[in-house]
């Protein structure tokens, strides 16, 4: 007997479903969170057991890691390209297990990368370190706005970096205003640390690996733009075409066309969005300083919104990086934005 399995991940449990090759349920119950849990129930079964779905959800690396442990075939859903139920009434959590199950044996289930383990926490490391940039970037808008409401004059963000607490009792008065003012600068410094001490830690575990190096010479992409589309494409071999590639970057439109006429649109989130980011700063440092790839966003900008230019510059760069990952070339700006 052939089992295809299917477990739907919640935060505290989950439910796993095995069917056969008829799709009928031979196990299916619901179990709390504990890998030693779900490899006890499936170890009865494991003999036929040809693959197991997890969908890619926020929580699912300790249960594929230990599955994969385990020796199990694993497969990882793409939540966001999955097929959709037809002609159900009713859907619940135990339904959700066993249509996966049925995808992986009709062969019709979209797949997400299982990144591998040993690069994953680096990877995360410099996740982590977008999120504190964004936050970081929030508390200089939040002082921007107390001098603004309460002043009624701007401050640029290279001075609040340079604020003390002299300075700031010399440009506010309030006692309350400054302290609210100190406070956000206190959380900036602390934020500002944190970064820097990622970074570095993220540079010395891959300074290594000279994968990352080419992308060096692409105008806008510096070492931590260059990590990070690196440790966020993982093996380039994994996008058969540059197209694929450029798609997963969200650099390329997901509109649905007939007949030359629009009908709707995709899913415009199905992809990467930390190399969508990635991109889009290179392409901002890029336009600014490189001339021919400034010339190039002009011209675009001449024809549409800004922020399509941008894109449009964006699109360029991935698709130059993707040749100079798989091939290991330098970037020729003459060739990428002819």
């Amino acid at each position: 007997m052939t089992l295809y399995g299917g477990i739907d991940l919640h935060s505290n449990n989950n439910v796993v479903a095995l069917t056969d090759e008829s799709d009928r349920i031979v196990y299916r119950k619901r179990l709390a969170n504990d890998a030693r849990r779900v490899l006890e129930v499936l170890e009865p079964y494991r003999e036929a057991i040809t693959g197991l779905v997890v969908e890619s959800t926020y929580n699912w690396y300790w249960l594929v890691d230990a599955l994969m442990a385990a020796g199990y075939q694993m497969h990882l859903a793409n939540t966001a390209a999955i097929v959709q139920y037809s002609g159900l009434k009713y859907s619940d959590d135990d339904t959700d297990a066993a249509w996966l199950a049925k995808l992986l044996r009709l062969g019709l289930l979209p797949e997400g990368f299982i990144y591998p383990q040993a690069q994953r926490a680096v990877r995360d490391l410099l996740r982590r370190r977008s999120r504190l940039v964004q936050q970081r970037t929030a508390n200089v808008l939040a002082v921007q706005n107390l001098f603004s409401r309460n002043r009624g004059c701007s401050i640029s963000a290279n001075d609040i970096r340079r604020l003390t607490p002299e300075r700031i009792a010399e440009l506010v008065a309030d006692a309350n205003l400054a302290l609210a003012i100190q406070s956000t600068l206190l959380a900036m410094q602390g934020q500002q640390a944190a970064i820097d001490l990622l970074e570095r830690e993220a540079w010395r575990q891959t300074k290594a690996t000279e994968v990352w190096q080419p992308l060096l010479t692409v105008s806008g992409i510096g070492r931590i733009l260059g990590l990070t589309i690196v440790l966020e494409t993982g093996p380039i071999e994994r996008f058969a075409e540059v197209g694929n590639y450029a798609s997963y970057c969200r650099c390329v439109g997901s509109t649905h066309v007939s007949s030359g006429k629009q009908k709707g649109k995709g899913n415009t989130k199905n992809g990467n969005k930390y190399l969508a980011w990635a991109y889009v700063e290179a392409a901002h440092f890029a336009v600014r300083y490189n001339p021919q790839i400034k010339r190039y966003y002009q011209r675009k900008r001449a024809q549409t919104k800004g922020v399509v230019a941008i894109k449009a510059v964006a699109h360029k760069l991935a698709r130059a990086c993707y040749h100079i990952l798989r091939d290991g070339s330098d970037f020729d700006v003459n060739r990428a934005f002819a």
